[in-house]
């Protein structure tokens, strides 16, 4: 989980803990900000409204709190959204019902794509936020057999087959023309060379063949190897992230701004940000939660960023999440991306 400072944790009392506890569960609840009377309503402390008010005051101080000029209630700042997800939360895990239900859409008999797409509408159906996939990578990934269909003029089709249920289609622009029995000869010389490797081992192989003493090829052989070296070098596909309930977002006040949203949105089109910032959680252990600008991305500096990523084989081969505003509920949150990543992880795993 990624951490802050924790050095105001430190400095609280028992009493201010339990104060800024109660402030940002009744603000995240309400959507209001939190007055002194109904903290000691809350709170479970009998303590008078001038003494929480005191308390409210050295948490303002430290950067915990804030007061809205329109209110005299107070609300959690960035910093004690993250002190409290670090010190106080109380992460409640999903019942049985709800994982039974998260399985049961996480369906192993799906194909990728349905399987990404599937996770990223469960998590904005059940977080009422926007929901994010990253793509697995494709190197885990065995390859089968490859085909070459040809197309109109110099357009190829390649078509690979990978593990049970995946089939990858890729169309290729040629130098020149290849007849139906070309196009065959080369697709046999690059299943003899290739079949049962993964694509990254497929892509080094291919550039090993290109490489060698180009003397001992024949035409086709070389043709075959070219060829190759176009379907595997291919990445676009390793850049891909599924996003699905961005329009929740619109839901809620501390981002409804034409301005804010339309950022949003243009990072959500765009997707450079947000892949750059799920690509440093690629590497992560478990879930990671980002707090307003600690994603580092202006565009998401009145957000909170919740991922986890999801292992085949053993190994992290993508990385979901949900997008909402910092007021969300993290002890809800938090495990509904942790099992769903865990479950399409097992889907995923289920077919290789």
């Amino acid at each position: 989980m990624k951490t802050s400072h924790t050095s105001n944790s430190q400095l609280l009392n028992d009493r201010a803990r339990r104060l800024l506890r109660a402030l940002v569960e009744s603000y995240v609840r309400e959507g209001q900000p939190v007055g002194s009377r109904t903290l000691a309503r809350t709170a479970g402390l009998d303590l008078s409204p001038a003494s929480i008010r005191n308390v409210m005051s050295d948490l303002e101080e430290m950067g915990l709190v804030s007061s809205p000029h329109t209110s005299a209630g107070r609300v959690p700042t960035a910093q004690g959204y993250r002190l409290f997800v670090d010190s106080l939360l109380e992460v409640k895990p999903l019942d049985s019902h709800e994982v039974r239900i998260l399985k049961e859409r996480l369906n192993p008999e799906l194909d990728t794509k349905s399987l990404v797409e599937s996770a990223s509408d469960l998590l904005s159906a059940v977080t009422q936020m926007a929901g994010m996939v990253r793509v697995p990578r494709r190197d885990h990934a065995a390859l089968m057999q490859i085909e070459f269909l040809k197309l109109s003029g110099r357009q190829v089709l390649a078509i690979l087959v990978m593990n049970k249920n995946e089939v990858q289609n890729r169309i290729l622009q040629l130098d020149r023309e290849y007849s139906h029995s070309e196009l065959q000869q080369m697709a046999n010389y690059l299943n003899e060379h290739l079949a049962g490797l993964d694509l990254r081992q497929a892509r080094e192989q291919v550039l090993r063949e290109m490489k060698a003493v180009r003397e001992h090829m024949n035409t086709m052989m070389l043709a075959a190897i070219e060829l190759g070296e176009q379907v595997f070098s291919d990445q676009e596909q390793d850049d891909q992230v599924v996003f699905t309930g961005q329009i929740h977002l619109m839901d809620y006040a501390e981002l409804s701004s034409v301005d804010k949203l339309r950022s949003l949105f243009e990072a959500f089109t765009e997707k450079r940000d947000l892949l750059t910032l799920l690509d440093t959680c690629i590497s992560a252990q478990g879930v990671q939660i980002f707090i307003g600008q600690e994603s580092g991305h202006k565009v998401l500096d009145d957000c909170s960023v919740v991922t986890a990523p999801y292992n085949v084989g053993g190994q992290v081969v993508g990385v979901l999440g949900v997008i909402g505003p910092t007021r969300m509920a993290y002890e809800r949150i938090i495990p509904v991306v942790d099992i769903t990543a865990k479950l399409l992880g097992a889907a995923l795993n289920s077919r290789n």
